[in-house]
């Protein structure tokens, strides 16, 4: 069994930090009166005292690392952790149409914390600003979190294919900057200035600064939690609705390529091979989609193209803003923009799905079997970039495909087992697993929330959503006897 006490001081260190970041909410909710202040003071307290006595309880140094049990432990313990304290606030705040029991609050959370975007509230107009910035703050956090597992966690477990991102490789000419603890900081101020730009071009295009706040932090981030019911469809500003499809794609690239171009690698995200498929791969499905949507039903093109744009950036990135509900445009676009959700954007950033690296794989691997079956005895190499893939990365890809769909159909059939249609099931499940947000059908679509589902189906889809966001691999692994005897 791994020494649970390092894992433990750090989960104990990450609620400190919650609770201070639990102070901002109370804070603005006491500057507009609200009675919810006193809800996020308590709930501060409360888990900042969890957190100080696990620290006293389990304090150590940790100069020596973390094994790979130990990482693969700490990684969703100390999500799970964050998501049960985190919720406090959503149970016993003040919301105008409903009351939140737990399992509700958590899931609200955990959809918070894995950038996923479903909610059970409603009424948001008329939810108190603590609420909608803590709802905004879990998002951003989730976000910079995602990327640092990405960068530096998943790649040393070797999970689905992450291997290929290594950043400490012994190819010095691969590395961004010559430390791991650099590498983060970078990062942090990457997304730390990309949100404050992106606060700033809201309120000029006409958000009021609250809304460009809430709305900046969930935009980089590929969350999507709003500050109403309407989501973006508040706003009837073309221009808004540009800049937002901009922040939503900026956030689905990757923050490392960022930070190289930065230090002076001009060319850094367009030389990357994942971010050209991904640029033309959202080209090929916004042009048609919208030419279709224009000529179909009666838009102008300009409309449609802003139309499909922000609808397919929002689903491919993972971010799930609504402006328009497009399974109202037919059963083509019900299709799209179901198979779209289980794509995601690019590695290393904040948006959640597949992964299109693991598609291009993929593509090498069918090109390459079907160049053997012509040629028998040619020797075709595989490559991703201008890196050769080793059967290690093969393997890793393949099998996070397999997994990824078993767990699927695992999800939509236990949904259907809890009395749900096959398309809130099946949307349900995808869009929890591949962290997107809303689903398809009257009850979960665009224009739903996921509040009447039943508690059982909320606690799956928080599983889901968790494993979806840590890639699978790193929650799965724990159920295995084997991780526990060592």
């Amino acid at each position: 069994m791994p020494n649970l006490r390092p894992i433990l001081f750090i989960v104990a260190i990450v609620l400190l930090a919650l609770s201070a970041t639990m102070l901002i909410p109370a804070a603005v909710d006491h500057a507009y009166g609200n009675p919810d202040a006193r809800v996020f003071l308590y709930s501060a307290a409360f888990t900042g005292g969890c957190g100080g006595a696990l620290a006293l309880a389990t304090r150590c140094h940790l100069q020596g690392g973390l094994s790979l049990r130990q990482a693969f432990l700490l990684t969703p313990l100390t999500w799970t952790a964050t998501a049960a304290f985190a919720a406090l606030p959503f149970q016993f705040g003040h919301f105008p149409d409903l009351s939140l029991n737990y399992a509700n609050a958590f899931f609200e959370t955990m959809s918070g914390l894995t950038t996923t975007g479903s909610t059970v509230l409603v009424g948001l107009d008329r939810t108190t600003e603590g609420i909608l910035l803590w709802r905004a703050l879990l998002q951003w956090l989730g976000g910079i979190g995602i990327i640092g597992v990405a960068v530096a966690v998943l790649p040393a477990l070797r999970v689905g294919g992450m291997q290929l991102f290594r950043t400490e490789s012994s190819d010095r000419s691969q590395k961004v900057l010559p430390r791991a603890q650099q590498i983060a900081k970078a990062i942090a101020a990457v997304y730390s200035g990309l949100t404050l730009i992106c606060g700033v071009c809201y309120w000029l295009a006409g958000m009021t600064p609250f809304e460009a706040v809430v709305h900046a932090l969930t935009s980089l981030s590929s969350g999507g939690f709003s500050t109403s019911d309407q989501s973006i469809g508040q706003f009837e500003r073309p221009l808004l609705h540009w800049l937002v499809t901009l922040f939503m794609l900026l956030g689905s690239l990757p923050f490392v390529l960022y930070v190289r171009t930065l230090a002076g690698q001009r060319d850094a995200l367009w030389k990357d091979s994942q971010v050209r498929t991904y640029l033309v791969f959202l080209a090929a499905v916004i042009l048609p989609l919208s030419v279709w949507l224009a000529a179909t039903h009666g838009y102008a093109f300009a409309d449609a193209l802003r139309l499909v744009a922000f609808n397919v950036v929002s689903v491919v990135t993972t971010t799930g803003y609504a402006y328009t509900d497009y399974s109202q445009w037919g059963n083509l676009a019900v299709g799209v923009f179901f198979g779209l959700t289980f794509i995601g954007g690019c590695t290393g950033s904040t948006a959640g799905g597949i992964k299109i690296f693991r598609f291009e794989v993929m593509v090498t691997v069918l090109r390459t079997h079907f160049l053997h079956l012509i040629y028998p005895r040619g020797v075709f190499p595989r490559q991703y970039g201008n890196r050769r893939l080793d059967d290690d990365v093969l393997g890793s890809v393949i099998v996070f495909f397999a997994l990824f769909f078993t767990a699927y159909s695992v999800v939509t059939i236990a949904l259907m087992a809890l009395g749900l249609d096959f398309i809130t099931s099946a949307s349900a499940a995808v869009t929890a697993l591949a962290n997107v947000g809303p689903g398809l059908g009257e009850i979960i679509g665009p224009a739903g929330t996921f509040s009447s589902l039943p508690d059982a189906a909320k606690w799956l889809l928080s599983l889901a959503m968790l494993l979806g966001r840590l890639e699978l691999f790193t929650v799965l692994v724990l159920f295995m006897p084997r991780f526990w005897r060592g």
